[in-house]
């Protein structure tokens, strides 16, 4: 099963707005073992748009389309694939009647072009929104499929999720065997390195296949199997699973999508730890990582943001002669890492102080390049390791990479103790 993604816009095309809606569908479709073999943005013009429609019914057997159901002139979708199918349009009562009460709901009255967004197109079976007001649409014809879905995600991921996977399944897949897969991660490791690991897996898969994805920081491979049942597929995905796992254990956190800050609050919850951060070049990235992880109170504790060195000194009693003068370290060094790690650790009184301080860039500071960044790990009852970053990228990318790189350490103290 081929499919294709159309995403509708002259906004897309003028790079206004970035296509997060194609990333998502495709990640979605291959969940169902759908192929995505082309992603096609096309602007608001009705004899492109119908061109577009055309040359993805040749090349696929699944076409979405995103975008282009709204109110006004230039939003064309339902438009051009009714006149591609040779089919006619009527106002759906369902969706007008949603559109009705919204806007009496407001008490404002509702302008006449809001009836285009209640469209549905002949012999097709509507997409109810339950974020919008735009109806979505899906409809068969000559052996393919369309699936007609709003362009805002906040729409079109909903409508997706409870209306088009169903009736992919229900309509599109019906002598397809079903495709399963589990989502393998790592950190501490580049998708090169990964893979040379990898190499004679990769180079003779057949079933499992496996696909790696690099994200900064980290590393996803998906391993998927085609089966009848769950557990015929998980028989299979298991057996791999352990062969990848046996050879990158220092690196796999988890076997199912999730970031390496859960993987650490979840550990830590279950043994009982506790932790703390003093950052510096990263600005509170660290914690604010952390804290993005439901639960994590239990576990992180607090932390200080020590720009300044003035606030080294003053909440976290880094030395003076550390910091300044002519033979000092200086803020972006080993010592004042290890200082700020074991300080922080003491003063919020949890099982592990983490720090980090360095030059996020552009320039220099202290006459040290960007990229140079110094990570401590603080651990009660044991030993400081410190360790240096020579990092690349911008500005955002370094501190992104900093606090990625410490939670990698801070698991693998974790899991190996």
């Amino acid at each position: 099963m081929k499919a294709e993604i159309i995403a509708v816009g002259t906004e897309l095309l003028l790079g206004q707005i970035v296509n997060s809606n194609a990333q998502y569908l495709s990640e979605e479709l291959a969940s169902l073992g759908i192929d995505v073999y082309f992603q096609t943005v096309v602007g608001d013009n009705m004899s492109r748009l119908s061109q577009a429609i055309k040359g993805g019914a040749e090349r696929a057997d699944l076409l979405i389309l995103t975008g282009g159901l709204g109110p006004t002139q230039d939003d064309l979708t339902k438009e051009a694939v009714a006149e591609v199918l040779g089919k006619s349009l009527h106002i759906d009562r369902m969706a007008m009647d949603n559109i009705d009460r919204f806007f009496q709901g407001r008490g404002t009255p509702m302008t006449e072009n809001n009836r285009r967004q209640a469209l549905s197109i002949d012999g097709g079976t509507p997409l109810p929104n339950a974020t919008g007001l735009a109806v979505g649409n899906a409809i068969a014809e000559n052996g393919k499929f369309y699936i007609l879905l709003p362009g805002p995600p906040n729409e079109m991921k909903p409508m997706f999720e409870a209306e088009a996977k169903p009736w992919i399944l229900q309509h599109v897949l019906t002598h397809e065997t079903p495709l399963y897969s589990q989502m393998l991660k790592f950190a501490g490791i580049g998708e090169s390195a990964l893979e040379t690991r990898l190499l004679d897996l990769i180079k003779d898969q057949a079933d499992p296949t496996i696909a790696p994805y690099a994200k900064e920081g980290e590393v996803t491979i998906r391993i998927s199997t085609k089966a009848n049942t769950e557990s015929e597929a998980m028989v299979k995905l298991d057996k791999l699973t352990e062969e990848i796992a046996s050879r990158l254990s220092d690196h796999l956190y988890a076997t199912g999508d999730i970031p390496i800050e859960k993987t650490i609050i979840d550990l830590m919850t279950e043994k009982g730890l506790t932790l703390s951060a003093a950052e510096s070049c990263t600005g509170g990235l660290l914690m604010e990582t952390l804290t993005t992880v439901p639960g994590s109170a239990t576990v992180f504790l607090g932390g200080i943001v020590c720009y300044s060195n003035a606030m080294k000194e003053k909440l976290l009693n880094v030395p003076h002669d550390l910091l300044e003068g002519e033979n000092a370290p200086g803020a972006v060094s080993a010592e004042t890492a290890q200082v700020l790690a074991e300080q922080v650790r003491m003063i919020v009184d949890t099982d592990f102080g983490l720090a980090i301080t360095g030059v996020a860039g552009p320039g220099y500071s202290e006459r040290k390049p960007a990229g140079l960044v110094y990570i401590a790990i603080s651990r009660r009852g044991g030993d400081t390791k410190v360790i240096e970053l020579n990092l690349k990228g911008n500005r955002d990318t370094i501190r992104l990479r900093s606090t990625k790189t410490i939670l990698y350490h801070l698991w693998k103290q974790i899991k190996d103790n």
